[in-house]
């Protein structure tokens, strides 16, 4: 029964060729199209990905606002502020958290070597920062707590703020003034990916500490 199925499927399709042809075609073109799409929904999601693991995976911010409700008898639109004693308070409280550290951040800059000047944004971070957003470092160093308990004027520079400060010159144990204040650059970042407007190769880091020198 099977071979005469097949049998008269067969002189079917050799009857309506032209038909037969279109109805391939089209089954091939919808196979490619849901392929193609897959692969790129698979690709994008990996872009996705790398771009995030770039800033830091299973990383969470706390940033200053209002309140939004009325909660032990103070009332909506309070402001909350941050003190730097927060940050231990958290780091006691909150077992599962590895690494924590505050920002201040200078955005924009002035950003100047020698003659060169550019505006970059700045930012003050205690040391663990480079484990928090997975910095790699490009050459040098990143800086460490001696650094900011000594309240060490240095920098390290992302890989485009290098470029651009000192293009194709060694930037390592040279000089830049942050809004006029002189630092001791220390490392260079690797590149990471950007996404859009993203500044993430542009930024300058400094110890948290440096900021109020």
């Amino acid at each position: 029964m099977v071979h005469d199925l097949l049998g008269q499927a067969y002189s079917a399709m050799r009857y309506n060729r032209r038909r037969t042809a279109l109805t391939m075609l089209g089954m091939a073109w919808g196979i490619a199209t849901v392929v193609l799409l897959l692969a790129y929904g698979a690709g994008f999601g990996r872009a996705i990905g790398s771009i995030f693991s770039q800033m830091g995976m299973q990383m969470m911010g706390f940033f200053p606002g209002r309140t939004s409700l009325q909660a032990g008898g103070i009332k909506a639109g309070i402001p909350v502020r941050f003190q730097v004693e927060d940050v231990q308070h958290v780091q006691e409280l909150v077992p599962l958290v590895r690494h924590i550290t505050p920002e201040v951040r200078l955005d924009p800059a002035n950003v100047q070597n020698e003659n060169r000047s550019f505006t970059f944004p700045v930012s003050g971070f205690y040391s663990q920062i480079q484990f928090i957003r997975a910095i790699d470092m490009d050459g040098g160093r990143f800086f460490n707590p001696d650094d900011e308990s000594q309240r060490a004027r240095v920098a390290v520079l992302g890989s485009e703020a290098k470029t651009k400060l000192f293009s194709g010159q060694f930037a390592i144990g040279e000089k830049i003034r942050i809004n006029g204040v002189t630092f001791d650059v220390i490392g260079v970042m690797g590149a990471k990916m950007q996404e859009g407007d993203s500044d993430i190769n542009r930024v300058v880091y400094i110890p948290f500490s440096a900021m109020a020198t």
